[in-house]
């Protein structure tokens, strides 16, 4: 069960939540980033790295059963602002592509350097799967 918290009188953010409440198993991921299950990149291009990064995630949350209805908290670490900032609208694509309407919790921090050189992103998830 989980529950957005949004004050009376704000307005909604736009493709995240301010605030959530949940209850039941947490499930946690690691920064990953946006190579394949081989850790190798097939693209440099920050859209095509969130895609991948956004399945990856997924595909782990999945060993725990979670599915994108679970996300309650994403941090976003991106190595360049400008290009986020002026391609939001294919990311927002991808996003409604892997994870439908949901919007959890999110952060988004410029970095100067992910630890892989090539990444251009890398995500940290916080799920939650509702008890029985």
């Amino acid at each position: 069960m989980k529950r957005i918290l949004q004050p009376k009188g704000w307005k909604r953010p736009k493709g995240y939540s301010n605030g959530m409440e949940a209850e039941g198993r947490l499930v946690f991921t690691a920064g990953i980033i946006g190579w394949n299950g081989q850790e190798e990149f097939e693209s440099d291009d920050l859209v095509e790295q969130t895609r991948q990064t956004l399945l990856n995630t997924l595909a782990i949350l999945a060993e725990a059963g979670a599915a994108p209805e679970h996300i309650v908290r994403m941090t976003w670490y991106i190595t360049d602002r400008e290009d986020y900032l002026s391609r939001q609208k294919e990311i927002g694509q991808v996003w409604q592509e892997t994870m439908g309407r949901q919007f959890p919790c999110m952060a988004c921090v410029q970095v100067l350097a992910l630890m892989e050189s090539r990444a251009r992103i890398e995500i940290e998830t916080t799920a939650v799967i509702p008890s029985v």
